[in-house]
């Protein structure tokens, strides 16, 4: 008879995904993993792999969990260009308010692109995965606002969604050296700024 699982292999990814997310892949030891999951290293290692394959279905799963939720901001009907501007506000706030409850964490996928991206090419596809599904849905956005006349026509949608995207990223690093809030604003209105 086969024996079962003596914990909830989903909710031990989730809590692998907080403790790379907080520490990063380098720094996190296999030793470290066991004694936050709380389960034996034989078990972790049955259930998820390596230690790389677990931060890779850490990656997969963050991406999972933050998709829908930009996906569900920018598809509502009505204006488009609020919400796009809301998603800027929200992604320098979130960027400035990192750390003030404890460590600074930034982004996942930013910190596995600086981390690991450049010598893993499996992190590497999976970062592009997720930057790819930024842009296309910004860019999806961005098209609905041009037919729907809130962005001009000589604007190219896919540039704006690019931009976006980048400063995105570059707001989720800033957030993490600490006081870079003046930063973070005046980047956010100059973007702003550029929808209009």
């Amino acid at each position: 008879m086969a024996r079962t699982k003596e914990f909830d292999p989903d909710a031990a990814l989730q809590s692998a995904l907080e403790l790379f997310w907080r520490r990063g892949y380098e720094a996190t030891s296999m030793a470290d993993l066991v004694e936050h999951l709380g389960i034996a290293r034989a078990s972790v290692y049955a259930t998820f792999g390596s230690k790389r394959e677990l931060y890779l279905r850490a990656l997969e799963r963050y991406g999972g969990q933050q998709q829908p939720v930009l996906l569900a901001e920018l598809s509502q009907p009505g204006p488009v260009l609020p919400a796009v501007r809301g998603l800027v506000l929200r992604f320098a706030r979130e960027s400035a308010a990192d750390g003030e409850d404890g460590p600074r964490r930034g982004c996942f996928v930013t910190n596995t692109a600086v981390e690991l991206a450049p010598h893993d090419r499996d992190a590497a596809h999976r970062v592009e995965v997720n930057l790819l599904h930024l842009e296309t849905v910004l860019t999806t956005a961005l098209v609905r606002a041009r037919a729907q006349g809130e962005l001009s026509e000589g604007r190219d949608p896919q540039a704006l969604a690019r931009l976006l995207v980048v400063l995105f990223q570059g707001m989720r690093v800033i957030g993490k050296t600490g006081d870079g809030s003046a930063r973070l604003r005046d980047a956010a209105d100059q973007a702003l700024a550029l929808l209009d």
